[in-house]
């Protein structure tokens, strides 16, 4: 079986670097990765190598960037969690007075500064920013299915 038949097909075509896209397509590679993936602690402490190279020290295995990736996928599809909905999840609804104050401080620092920037440039920077990561983590989410299916087949 090819690559693109055990991908599910994007329903409606956009052009190539449409960030709609790129979206599609990273939601689409991680629902196949899920697809793949039967037993995901098998991916506990297996280290992603790049290109042949040793994991760096303190890389995070498989089995977290899996859990990542799936994390990311629900919000590229469902949307994001209001601002003060992620700061909890994130904090572990832990976050201090003093980290809450911190905050505030770089999000009026960071406000500031977007007043200055020119808002087209904002979203030039931004549009392709996005357009970088989500095309790396589709990258990240084929390796991961990549190195799960080179598991199996040692295994079996």
């Amino acid at each position: 079986m090819n690559k693109e038949a055990a991908m599910q097909v994007l329903t409606q075509r956009y052009p190539k670097n449409c960030l709609l896209t790129v979206m599609d397509r990273y939601s689409a590679v991680v629902r196949n990765m899920e697809q793949v993936v039967m037993i995901p602690s098998l991916l506990q402490d297996v280290q992603l190598s790049a290109h042949g190279l040793q994991a760096q020290p303190g890389t995070p295995d498989l089995y977290n960037c899996f859990t990542m990736l799936k994390a990311i996928r629900v919000d590229v599809d469902h949307g994001l969690l209001p601002r003060e909905e992620w700061q909890a999840k994130v904090a572990g609804g832990k976050a201090s007075k003093a980290e809450d104050e911190a905050a505030e401080t770089e999000e009026a620092e960071e406000e500031r500064v977007a007043g200055q920037l020119d808002l087209e440039a904002q979203f030039h920077l931004h549009f392709s920013s996005l357009h970088h990561v989500l095309t790396h983590l589709t990258l990240k989410a084929e390796e991961v299915t990549r190195k799960y299916q080179e598991m199996m087949g040692e295994a079996m």
